[in-house]
Formats: structure tokens, sequence, C-alpha cells
């Protein structure tokens, strides 16, 4: 069952809200959601992925993505075993180096993906199945508060509670230390006795997250995700000394061996587990099992994905046990048109899928009808 094909499809979602991170906007609503999606082809056989390109996060683009996998990657492992994924993970790294970390994540990830949806289909069995390994059949998420002021988080919390969410993710870092904090202040007005964490994208520097996390321990906040620049080790480790908030992180793990080190140091509480950011789910399958191993908590988020990113999530978090709720905010601010039969989220909790590969009917006609052509020439 060798790979015969790789074809990327560049689609336009139509956005629900619009989002931003500290970095600056990830949705705007009114303007489509490009994502890209990645179908693996053989032996009559086929799977899909997706990547979020999200230049305020990271630095792949739709552009670098789709010719990253069409020039690079897809040349790398055709004609290869669809089974292989150890093999297929060093042909991508031979075509794209590591780097410091793994090289062009995003666009690994969805081919990655792929190849897991492919290998499920083909066997006939969810992925969960297909590993031998899954701790739950459901997963809690948390709502994204997308308020930019005291004022606008009331009516996101009482929105997300309507639609039956019991747990509360903040951004921050977007405002000055005091406009951060009474954000989160009123978040928790608004919600008491609900776990709410934090997330603030590398925005602050040591001495500002140590006052920060300060004031989210008075008020009852559960984590403290990714408060400093992701290469800052010696100050993570002075924060996490000090801070009365389990430090989590995100944008520092991106390989298993930063995870490593990480640990070593004893600069992390809690890893956050991330399909995009690993580059799939073979390189998140080892980041998870070592944190495990290194007794180091696990928290899930996801990168806004559509929902096949969504299902690849689900699957990894309910492989590893993942009980705390997670941010996979996807379906909050796009659609997914292209998907029949998929994930159900009722009372912001996801099933995780039992049908076979990721268990998301992807419908070609209309992923062929939301294409762009994000090489398009432009003057």
């Amino acid at each position: 069952m060798n790979i015969e094909r790789v074809e990327t499809f560049a689609v336009a979602l139509p956005t629900r809200r619009s989002f931003g991170v500290s970095g600056g906007a990830v949705a705007v609503a009114g303007q489509p959601s490009l994502r890209v999606l990645v179908k693996v082809s053989t032996d009559g056989v086929h799977g899909w992925g997706e990547a979020t390109p999200i230049p305020a996060w990271t630095y792949e683009t739709a552009e670098s993505i789709v010719t990253t996998v069409d020039r690079y990657l897809a040349p790398a492992i055709v004609g290869r075993p669809a089974w292989n994924l150890d093999a297929v993970d060093s042909a991508f790294d031979r075509a794209i180096s590591r780097g410091f970390t793994i090289g062009a994540p995003l666009a690994k990830s969805a081919v990655d993906v792929a190849l897991h949806d492919l290998l499920g289909r083909a066997a006939g069995v969810p992925l969960g199945v297909l590993w031998g390994q899954r701790r739950s059949e459901s997963i809690e998420l948390g709502w994204i508060v997308s308020g930019q002021s005291p004022a606008e988080v009331g009516d996101s919390v009482a929105e997300g509670s309507d639609a039956g969410y019991r747990a509360f993710k903040v951004k921050i870092g977007l405002h000055d230390e005091d406009t951060d904090a009474a954000v989160v202040a009123a978040v928790r007005e608004h919600a008491p006795g609900a776990p709410v964490w934090v997330d603030a994208n590398q925005a602050y520097i040591v001495d500002a997250a140590l006052r920060m996390a300060r004031r989210l321990d008075a008020i009852g906040i559960t984590a403290f995700e990714q408060p400093l620049p992701a290469n800052d080790i010696a100050g993570l480790r002075r924060l996490r000394e000090h801070s009365p908030v389990p430090v989590a992180l995100d944008e520092s793990l991106r390989h298993p061996t930063d995870l490593a080190t990480f640990v070593r140091l004893e600069a992390v509480d809690v890893a956050i587990a991330k399909v995009q950011r690993s580059g799939g789910l073979t390189l998140s399958r080892r980041l998870c099992a070592l944190a495990e191993d290194c007794g180091v908590r696990l928290m899930g988020s996801g990168l806004t994905d559509s929902d096949l990113g969504l299902a690849a999530s689900l699957h990894l978090f309910a492989a590893y046990g993942i009980d705390t709720p997670v941010d996979l905010n996807g379906r909050q601010f796009i659609e997914s048109p292209y998907a029949g039969q998929t994930v159900r989220v009722e009372k912001g909790v996801a099933q995780v899928p039992d049908s076979p590969g990721l268990g998301v009917e992807v419908d070609e006609a209309v992923v062929r009808e939301l294409a762009v052509d994000v090489l398009e020439h432009r003057a």
C-alpha cells in the first residue's frame, strides 16, 4: 500500500465570529478563513488532513504550506509505504530541515494526519483502535472569551454558558497589565466556580508575568499558558519556581525534545498537546507519552481547526485521557461546509468519532467549490 498521490486544497471557510491573540487577528467576521486541506491517496483509499495558516501565531502562511507540501513533502513520500509513519517523518526532516524544532510543522501535520486517516480507513477502524489506545469517549471543550474589555466579556461568557459550556479560556497580552487583569476578573465574576485558564501567547516578560500570576491566583485561575516567549527557558524556569499558578507551555513545545529540555530544567508544570504545532499525530503521541512518563500534566489545545483538525485532536486527547477542558475552538469561530458525517458536539462536550479514520466524511465536490488559488500572481 504505497502512497500514490498527495493533493492540496486551500479552501475559504465561512467565519462565524472574530478572534484575536496577542500576535494579531486569527479570524475576522465577514471575511473567509483560509485552511489548507490535504488529501493522500493509495490503492483506492484516501485520507484527509488540515493545516491552519495563522501568521499571527506562526511563520507559516497558506502560500508556504501549499508550496511546502506540493514541492517538498509530497515528492519525498510518494511511492513509500503509507503505513511507515516513522519513515515518513524522517523523509519530511530530510526534505525540510527541522532547524531548532520541527520546520514547517503545520504543513507536515496536514500530511501526517491525512496518512493516519488513510490507515484507519484502510483498516476500517477509528484511530483509537488503530493505536490500541483510547481512554475516554468524550472531551469537554472550553469556550473562548473573545471580548476585548470587561464590559464585553460578560456577553461572551453568557453566550458560552447559554450554549452549554462550563469552562472558559481567556486570551490576555492584548492590552496593558491592568486591563488584562480586569478582563480576567470580569470573566471570573460572570463564571463563578467555573474552570478558567488564561493564555498570553508569549506576550509577557518575567517580572510582568509574576505580577499577573499573583493576580490570577487571587481569583482562582487554573493555569497560566505560555506567559513568556517560547525560547525564554531561563525566564520560564524562574517563573515556574515563583508562580502560584501552574505554568503551561504551548509554543515552547514543538518537538518532544523540547519537552525533554524543559523537564530537565524544571521549567514546566503542564504540557499543552497540540497536533499542528507538533507536526502531526506521530510526534504528538511521542510528546504526550514523554509527558506522562515524566509526570508532567497534559492539557489540550487546537489551532482554530475546522472539523478535520478537531477530530484529529479529539482522537489524540482521548488516547491520553486528557480530562481537563480543552481549547478546541474551531466550531466557535468557523464553519466546515465540506464535512458530512462529522464530530458531534453538544453542550460543550465533543464525542470522539467512532467511524474509520478520523471519523469525518469529506465531500470533495464541496472542497473543490471552496478552493482558492493562493499562489495566484498579484501585481
